[in-house]
């Protein structure tokens, strides 16, 4: 059944990609977080909307956090973290933003793919997780001509986001842990109007 497999797919992704986790990147992005003054996010499309997730639970642990792109975001400042997500790293507004964000001093600390991306090289700080992203489709396309295989039944970027977004809140967990914080301490700051 194609809805079991591609969700197959998905966990046997995710469950590599935990191996391949760098240890000294995650304790170096929770202890960048706990730090900062404020936490900026930002990415494109639906890796944005994974970042919108990652500020929720961060806002509900306590950490000042925006999302870049809404109306309420302040200005950043040097005390500030700002964490890019961009599986390529290419994405022209999140390396734009990054390059900002540089420009005002602040620390940078991107999500990725690929440690040679444009985004990667502009940030002081990355973690890389893999995922299938748009530069593998387009190597994963000629392939599929060549075999004459169907393409994945994770499509474009799905990878990544799930993995990111099993990677973040494995960091909600371990922010949970450093910072003593109880399900009922998240639970007290919860929206009430949904």
């Amino acid at each position: 059944m194609p809805v079991k497999n591609a969700m197959l797919q998905i966990a046997e992704h995710i469950d590599r990609t935990i191996n391949e986790l760098d240890d000294k990147q995650i304790e170096d992005m929770i202890n960048h977080i706990i730090d900062a003054d404020k936490i900026f996010l930002m990415g494109a499309g639906r890796s944005g909307l994974v970042s919108k997730a990652f500020a929720m639970r961060l806002a509900q642990l306590g950490q000042v956090v925006y999302v870049i792109g809404e109306s309420v975001t302040p200005a950043l400042t040097e005390k500030d973290l700002f964490i890019p997500l961009s599986g390529s790293g290419e994405t022209n507004s999140v390396v734009h933003a990054a390059k900002t964000a540089k420009g005002v001093g602040s620390k940078i600390l991107a999500v990725t793919s690929y440690m040679e991306s444009s985004l990667a090289k502009t940030s002081d700080y990355v973690v890389i997780v893999k995922g299938r992203t748009k530069i593998d489709i387009e190597k994963d396309h000629l392939k599929h001509q060549i075999e004459g295989t169907h393409s994945s039944l994770t499509p474009l970027g799905t990878l990544f986001e799930d993995s990111v977004m099993v990677f973040f809140d494995g960091i909600i967990a371990g922010l949970m842990i450093k910072l003593q914080k109880k399900e009922a301490d998240l639970k007290k700051r919860h929206a009430t109007l949904e």
